[in-house]
């Protein structure tokens, strides 16, 4: 017995404070034991890496506890929303590996938060108000000290309900007239300050087209979503912690006289995913697209989780640094080389490794016979036994990394250099004989004999040499373009430092972004050699280019024409670079 209480006091350790609080709820039997979840995104933009946190936990939740998630889009801005967007998030949630139980929308309720919202009005807890929004935020006063009453506040419940049916005929202008929840100017909570629940928008809606004209505000259509699908557990980040309250009264409010016990959705808050080196507004992001100072939503250096998808991050690296930097109820900036840890954790055990030459310089054998070629072995992925393996073709003239050959070396160089041994990987160990060199000085060719004893898996191929390099056969191989990827920001903070230069210069967002973007984020090699096998392999595999780091495929690659994306470093060069 006393080995059980210890497990279980092992496991109540473990849990994050949001699985202790919904085995809470179901110990006391809150909304009948059932566990269900809602991932609730605005279809306004493509989701990014801050999403993902929110979704491993609304869907983890629900699998965790044999319950249900589903996929609702909150639909009620239609100047900003697209069904674009809508099927990209349905791509990248299915990316990630989850799965809704159904799709529902916040338009899907429309016509039950009009009749709540006529309810109001008829109970005395709503009045529509004619004031200008700078009027309204006027009179809201301040944390410390009370608002003042609209002079529409107390105006009669009738002409407020033929005013409110107006706003959804088209008589109304947007901007002209507002929906207000009737609760305290005085309130220490700005929220409860007579909110904004209805506004006027007369833009098409990309489901409900021209229907409606008065569209509910966040605050109200939320937790009256929640509560008619059924949501018991309603998981938001910390800055939905003051909002709480009023997601709580809506409710009662929609509760009120109804014998429906304790069913209702629970807010839970939990902090947001913040890295540095990066930017997650959704305006910002689009500026970034607009402007043309990225490639679109999936350019690789974007945030966005079609752009980590097009650089090569799996699906599980992502989860797993959200795993790693769990869920607390306060807020902090998480390294980006946290990310990059996690990412080439997870490539290790799924890449291929391939053969790259990135910047080449020919490499002759000179006791190789001529026009003979070999075909070798090369290992798919040392840590997957199960990845089997592939051919490489082996001849007399190789490329190699111009990085690997120098022709008066310091004593610890242990690459290529006149008089001195390396193997060259899964074939021979060779000797460097010396180089040739072009008009200018820049060495175009190095010679080297092999010793054809030493071959991988031969009785002398044990011999200890201190270099081991990467290679591809000239006659073998195929010219690819490679793009190196770097960190899209130069500061660490991007987005305090862009509000800062902003306020300072009394600039624009786009002005301000200019002078923090990283003019080296992206550089385009095109006279790059890889083997051929590489070639072959669908769009968006994962590869290591052996001793250089991990790739990907990019979808705009050709077997003519192979396109290949550096996820990330085998080791973190950045953190050293910016000390």
């Amino acid at each position: 017995m006393s080995e059980i209480n210890t497990n279980e006091e092992e496991k109540k350790k473990s849990l994050n404070f949001i699985e202790a609080a919904v085995e809470k709820d179901l110990a006391e039997g809150k909304n009948g034991g059932r566990v269900q979840t809602r991932f609730p995104p605005e279809p306004n933009g493509y989701l990014h890496i801050g999403h993902a946190k929110a979704i491993c936990i609304d869907f983890g939740i629900a699998e965790q506890y044999g319950g249900v998630c589903n996929l609702r889009f909150d639909d009620t801005n239609p100047t900003k929303e697209d069904t674009e967007y809508v099927e990209a998030i349905q791509e990248d949630i299915k990316w990630l590996g989850f799965h809704w139980q159904n799709v529902y929308y916040a338009s899907d309720y429309f016509q039950q938060l009009w009749d709540f919202a006529i309810q109001l009005i008829q109970e005395g807890k709503a009045y529509v108000d004619e004031q200008s929004s700078e009027q309204i935020a006027a009179q809201k006063g301040t944390p410390t000290q009370p608002g003042v009453n609209s002079p529409y506040r107390d105006r009669p419940i009738e002409e407020s309900l033929a005013l409110f049916k107006k706003m959804n005929s088209g008589e109304i202008e947007e901007g002209a007239m507002v929906l207000r929840a009737k609760i305290d100017m005085a309130n220490p909570n700005m929220h409860f300050r007579d909110p904004i629940i209805y506004r006027v928008v007369k833009h098409p809606h990309h489901r409900t087209g021209t229907t409606w004209k008065a569209y509910p505000m966040y605050d109200f259509a939320h937790g009256e979503s929640d509560y008619f699908e059924g949501v018991t557990h309603s998981l938001c980040t910390l800055e939905f912690v003051v909002h709480r309250p009023l997601y709580d009264l809506f409710i009662d409010w929609l509760k009120e006289g109804k014998d429906l016990d304790d069913n209702r959705p629970r807010q839970y808050e939990f902090n947001k995913l913040n890295l540095s080196y990066t930017l997650m507004s959704k305006r910002n992001l689009l500026t970034l697209v607009k402007e043309g100072l990225v490639d679109g939503w999936d350019d690789p250096r974007m945030p966005t989780l079609c752009g980590l998808r097009r650089r090569g991050y799996s699906p599980e690296s992502i989860r797993n640094f959200v795993k790693k930097i769990g869920y607390t109820t306060y807020d902090a900036l998480n390294e980006f080389a946290l990310l990059e840890s996690a990412v080439r954790e997870d490539l290790n055990r799924r890449a291929i490794r391939v053969s790259a030459v990135l910047n080449p310089v020919k490499l002759v054998i000179t006791n190789y016979p001529e026009g003979q070629v070999e075909e070798l072995e090369a290992i798919n992925n040392p840590e997957d036994a199960s990845a089997g393996s592939h051919t490489i073709e082996f001849s007399r003239e190789l490329w190699i990394e111009r990085e690997d050959f120098m022709e008066n070396a310091p004593k610890k160089y242990f690459r290529m250099t006149p008089g001195q041994e390396v193997r060259l990987k899964n074939a021979y160990i060779v000797k460097c004989t010396g180089c040739q060199k072009n008009e200018q000085g820049e060495v175009v060719e190095v010679y080297c004999e092999y010793d054809p004893n030493t071959r991988s898996g031969l009785s002398d191929a044990n011999r200890k040499v201190k270099g081991t390099l990467h290679w591809v056969s000239q006659a073998h191989c195929l010219k690819a373009e490679v793009r190196l990827y770097e960190r899209l920001w130069n500061v660490e903070n991007p987005r305090d430092e862009l509000a800062k230069i902003q306020e300072d210069k009394n600039c624009t967002a786009l002005e301000a972004m200019k002078e923090i973007i990283n003019p080296d984020s992206l550089r385009i090699l095109a006279n790059c050699y890889i083997e051929k096998y590489a070639a072959t392999l669908p769009a968006l595999s994962y590869l290591q280019f052996q001793r250089i780091g991990y790739f990907n495929i990019d979808p705009s690659s050709t077997p003519n024409k192979p396109v290949f994306n550096r996820t990330v470093g085998l080791k973190d060069t950045w953190s050293k670079i910016n000390k």
